[in-house]
């Protein structure tokens, strides 16, 4: 009987167990194409799901985590893919309702699925993957309802996968990138993907005012809690902020005044359920937009064997940038 690796993790009364086993290939959920996964990698909610299932990532078991993979098509009854596609998923469920990605072979149905853009290989895939897919949904929301190229940029969480790949995009695009991030050393790294300015997160990291000096033309936050708060209150007129994540916490605590005052505009980021032809243009400005050297710079490949030990440390803080798991 024919068998692939991968990591398993089930639910035997509140006990999680996760294992890295051989798996036969018959127990591979049903779906239209599959792939022999190259490349994975590591996002928040990963640690969280590896970690003890914090969150409650993982809803259904037994459960392969993983939430990105790329890899290549070995079969396929679309019509969409063919034997020998190289193609990426993040999002669309993985690790939480459907197998992912820490996985030597996934089956998914088509439209989860996306051509990778001719101009990013399997691995530089990966080193975008969820963190970067969300990054170029963030642009394209501001971009859509209100940036102000007078004023700089900020970017919450900086150093992080969605930040350090957001200030590198917004950079590219000539916009001014202040960068925030919560550790000194991380100054020079996000300086060299093109950040103009950084700022410590304390800076925001309080009780702000109701309303307070213009200063942001646009914000990406991927923090949450009092930093966005803050960045509410700093908006300039007709300007938006792009939420995307909630580790600093999931309170808001604003007024209306920034609103209905300076007309700035709040826009939720959701990359699990993105719609299809979304995630394609998304793929598309990533290729066009992404300065391949700066994203090599801000990725780190390690094996399959290393993933639960590097796991842990993008719980505490300690993982800058990207972090590709080489599958197969």
């Amino acid at each position: 009987m024919k068998k692939f690796k991968a990591i398993l993790v089930t639910d035997n009364e509140g006990e999680f167990e996760l294992l890295k086993k051989e798996i036969p290939f018959e127990d591979l959920p049903d779906g239209e194409v599959l792939i022999r996964v190259n490349y994975s990698s590591i996002n928040y909610k990963d640690g969280l799901a590896l970690n003890g299932n914090k969150g409650k990532v993982i809803r259904k078991f037994p459960m392969v985590p993983g939430i990105d993979l790329a890899g290549v098509v070995e079969e396929s009854s679309s019509i969409d893919f063919k034997e020998g596609d190289q193609v990426v998923a993040t999002g669309s469920g993985l690790s939480e309702t459907v197998w992912g990605g820490f996985s030597e072979f996934a089956r998914l149905d088509s439209n989860k699925v996306i051509h990778i853009p001719k101009g990013i290989d399997l691995k530089r895939s990966m080193a975008i993957g969820t963190a970067g897919f969300t990054s170029m949904l963030c642009v394209l929301a501001l971009e859509k309802n209100g940036i102000n190229k007078e004023k700089n940029v900020i970017v919450t969480g900086a150093a992080g996968g969605v930040g350090s790949i957001a200030v590198a995009v917004l950079a590219n695009l000539g916009y001014k990138v202040t960068a925030s991030t919560g550790r000194e050393e991380n100054i020079s790294f996000l300086k060299n993907l093109g950040a103009i300015d950084c700022i410590s997160r304390e800076n925001l990291m309080r009780d702000s005012k109701p309303l307070e000096s213009a200063t942001w033309g646009g914000a990406i936050d991927t923090v949450g809690g009092e930093i966005i708060s803050t960045i509410i209150a700093q908006l300039d007129r007709n300007s938006s902020v792009a939420s995307c994540g909630n580790a600093g916490g999931i309170n808001l605590n604003s007024t209306v005044l920034p609103f209905i005052l300076r007309g700035v505009n709040l826009l939720g980021i959701d990359s699990v359920n993105c719609e299809y032809n979304l995630r394609k243009e998304a793929w598309s400005r990533l290729e066009r937009d992404l300065p391949l050297e700066k994203l090599d710079s801000l990725s780190n490949l390690i094996s399959f064997e290393e993933l639960l030990d590097e796991s842990k440390k993008i719980l505490n803080g300690s993982i800058r940038g990207r972090t590709i798991v080489k599958i197969n």
